[in-house]
């Protein structure tokens, strides 16, 4: 018997960083362990805001000193949940992926949180969260998030 993926989608518009840090927020109360959520948007478009807001809402109290891995590649965050932090920005080929340690990093009950998810590839989990972000002029922005559901 296979196994149907769909989405539930819904649409945001926010007219500030704190708005866009809010929606984080809210995001992360739905969090129990193990989601992977990929970031998706163009430069300036507020996924580290986001990335801010969500770990805020996990209890990392260092939420604000949240920064975006790109040098990095990869940040640790301790709070209710476990939480890695991953910016792909750098990441030109899927193979570059494979020194990272993503088989370990991408299991319960961590949350997973990637800037740039979209270059994640072979290690996309079918059913992540995604977070599509994008600029819609003087500070708003479209954010949309999917939900995966199994049927």
């Amino acid at each position: 018997m296979s196994t149907k993926r769909t989405e539930t989608r819904k649409t945001y518009h926010t007219t500030s960083p704190r708005q866009t840090f809010k929606l984080g927020e809210q995001l992360s109360k739905r969090l129990k362990g193990g989601e992977t959520i990929l970031l998706i948007g163009e430069l300036g478009s507020g996924k580290t805001i986001f990335a801010k807001g969500v770990a805020s809402g996990l209890g990392i109290k260092s939420s604000t000193a949240v920064t975006s891995p790109s040098f990095t590649l990869i940040n640790e965050y301790q709070g209710k949940l476990k939480l890695f932090h991953i910016d792909l920005y750098r990441i030109n080929r899927p193979e570059e992926l494979y020194d990272l340690g993503l088989e370990e990093i991408m299991t319960p009950p961590n949350v997973v949180m990637v800037e740039w998810g979209e270059k994640l590839g072979p290690f996309s989990p079918a059913l992540a969260i995604k977070v599509r972000l994008s600029c819609q002029g003087k500070g708003k922005r479209e954010v949309t998030i999917s939900f995966p559901e199994e049927n």
